[in-house]
Protein backbone atom coordinates (compact mmCIF):
# COMPACT_ATOMS: atom_id res chain seq x y z
CA UNK A 1 0.00 0.00 0.00
CA UNK A 2 1.22 3.41 -1.00
CA UNK A 3 0.41 5.37 2.26
CA UNK A 4 1.10 9.16 2.24
CA UNK A 5 1.93 10.35 5.83
CA UNK A 6 2.07 13.93 7.45
CA UNK A 7 4.86 13.25 9.82
CA UNK A 8 5.65 16.08 12.97
CA UNK A 9 9.20 14.98 13.31
CA UNK A 10 11.87 13.44 10.97
CA UNK A 11 11.12 10.16 11.64
CA UNK A 12 14.20 8.08 10.10
CA UNK A 13 16.29 10.32 13.16
CA UNK A 14 13.81 8.98 15.61
CA UNK A 15 13.97 4.76 14.20
CA UNK A 16 17.87 5.51 14.45
CA UNK A 17 17.73 7.36 17.33
CA UNK A 18 15.47 4.47 19.34
CA UNK A 19 16.65 1.67 17.36
CA UNK A 20 19.95 2.12 18.51
CA UNK A 21 19.12 2.54 22.29
CA UNK A 22 17.05 0.27 22.88
CA UNK A 23 18.99 -2.57 20.44
CA UNK A 24 16.35 -3.66 18.62
CA UNK A 25 14.31 -2.31 14.99
CA UNK A 26 12.10 0.62 15.54
CA UNK A 27 9.89 1.48 12.83
CA UNK A 28 7.79 4.34 12.39
CA UNK A 29 3.63 3.62 12.00
CA UNK A 30 1.82 6.57 11.37
CA UNK A 31 1.17 10.23 12.57
CA UNK A 32 -1.94 9.95 14.75
CA UNK A 33 -4.35 11.03 17.58
CA UNK A 34 -4.71 8.05 20.43
CA UNK A 35 -8.34 8.15 20.45
CA UNK A 36 -9.81 11.53 20.54
CA UNK A 37 -7.22 13.35 22.15
CA UNK A 38 -6.26 16.31 19.48
CA UNK A 39 -3.02 15.17 20.18
CA UNK A 40 -0.82 14.72 16.50
CA UNK A 41 1.82 12.31 17.55
CA UNK A 42 4.12 10.01 15.16
CA UNK A 43 3.95 6.98 16.02
CA UNK A 44 6.85 4.01 16.34
CA UNK A 45 6.50 0.62 16.28
CA UNK A 46 8.74 -2.40 18.02
CA UNK A 47 8.68 -6.02 17.83
CA UNK A 48 9.72 -6.95 21.01
CA UNK A 49 7.96 -5.22 24.05
CA UNK A 50 9.92 -2.74 25.93
CA UNK A 51 11.32 -4.43 28.72
CA UNK A 52 10.61 -1.80 31.13
CA UNK A 53 7.00 -0.23 30.05
CA UNK A 54 5.80 -3.05 28.11
CA UNK A 55 4.58 -1.72 25.01
CA UNK A 56 5.71 -2.02 21.60
CA UNK A 57 4.09 1.28 20.06
CA UNK A 58 5.15 4.71 21.42
CA UNK A 59 4.19 8.02 20.51
CA UNK A 60 6.57 11.14 19.95
CA UNK A 61 5.13 14.82 20.36
CA UNK A 62 5.57 17.91 20.94
CA UNK A 63 4.11 19.04 24.11
CA UNK A 64 1.95 22.29 24.46
CA UNK A 65 5.11 23.71 25.84
CA UNK A 66 7.15 23.14 23.15
CA UNK A 67 8.90 19.81 24.71
CA UNK A 68 9.73 17.02 22.57
CA UNK A 69 7.78 13.77 24.64
CA UNK A 70 7.57 10.35 24.29
CA UNK A 71 4.04 8.05 25.52
CA UNK A 72 2.84 4.74 25.37
CA UNK A 73 0.46 4.06 22.39
CA UNK A 74 -0.13 0.76 22.60
CA UNK A 75 -4.23 1.85 22.28
CA UNK A 76 -3.54 2.57 18.15
CA UNK A 77 -4.31 -1.05 17.15
CA UNK A 78 -7.88 0.14 18.74
CA UNK A 79 -8.53 2.53 16.53
CA UNK A 80 -10.02 2.73 13.27
CA UNK A 81 -8.31 4.89 9.82
CA UNK A 82 -10.86 6.54 7.47
CA UNK A 83 -8.23 6.34 4.07
CA UNK A 84 -9.05 7.76 0.89
CA UNK A 85 -6.93 6.70 -2.49
CA UNK A 86 -6.67 9.36 -4.76
CA UNK A 87 -4.79 8.22 -7.51
CA UNK A 88 -2.94 5.35 -6.07
CA UNK A 89 -1.95 7.27 -2.82
CA UNK A 90 -3.87 6.24 0.21
CA UNK A 91 -4.91 9.34 2.50
CA UNK A 92 -5.66 9.89 5.60
CA UNK A 93 -6.78 12.47 8.53
CA UNK A 94 -4.11 12.81 11.71
CA UNK A 95 -5.73 14.09 14.36
CA UNK A 96 -9.54 15.64 15.07
CA UNK A 97 -10.67 19.02 12.69
CA UNK A 98 -7.03 17.34 10.29
CA UNK A 99 -9.40 18.55 7.15
CA UNK A 100 -7.30 17.23 4.09
CA UNK A 101 -8.99 17.64 0.20
CA UNK A 102 -7.47 16.62 -2.83
CA UNK A 103 -8.40 16.27 -6.73
CA UNK A 104 -7.26 13.46 -8.35
CA UNK A 105 -6.08 13.22 -12.39
CA UNK A 106 -9.62 12.61 -13.70
CA UNK A 107 -10.68 16.14 -11.88
CA UNK A 108 -12.61 14.44 -9.26
CA UNK A 109 -12.49 15.93 -5.76
CA UNK A 110 -12.13 13.98 -2.36
CA UNK A 111 -11.55 14.98 1.18
CA UNK A 112 -10.71 13.19 4.44
CA UNK A 113 -10.85 14.75 7.74
CA UNK A 114 -11.93 13.74 11.56
CA UNK A 115 -8.57 11.86 12.77
CA UNK A 116 -9.67 8.68 15.68
CA UNK A 117 -12.31 10.85 16.45
CA UNK A 118 -14.88 10.07 13.61
CA UNK A 119 -14.83 10.10 10.08
CA UNK A 120 -16.11 12.42 7.37
CA UNK A 121 -15.50 12.98 3.98
CA UNK A 122 -16.29 11.07 0.58
CA UNK A 123 -15.03 7.56 -0.56
CA UNK A 124 -13.34 6.11 2.18
CA UNK A 125 -12.39 2.63 3.47
CA UNK A 126 -11.45 1.01 7.05
CA UNK A 127 -8.53 0.33 7.77
CA UNK A 128 -6.47 -0.76 11.28
CA UNK A 129 -3.47 -0.85 12.57
CA UNK A 130 -1.50 -4.68 13.27
CA UNK A 131 2.00 -5.93 13.60
CA UNK A 132 3.51 -2.18 13.19
CA UNK A 133 1.50 -2.07 9.79
CA UNK A 134 -1.35 -0.33 8.19
CA UNK A 135 -3.92 -3.17 6.69
CA UNK A 136 -6.83 -3.42 5.20
CA UNK A 137 -8.33 -5.73 7.20
CA UNK A 138 -11.24 -7.39 4.69
CA UNK A 139 -8.41 -8.32 2.40
CA UNK A 140 -5.83 -10.08 4.85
Amino acid sequence: MNIKHDPILNVAAVEKHYTEQDGVPVKYVCTSELKTSNVPMDIFYRGTPHPTFGNRYFGVFISSDGHIKITNADSIEDTEFAMINVDGEWHYSSYRHHFKSFTDSNGDWFAIDGGRGYARGAGYDFFKVRDGKIIDERHS
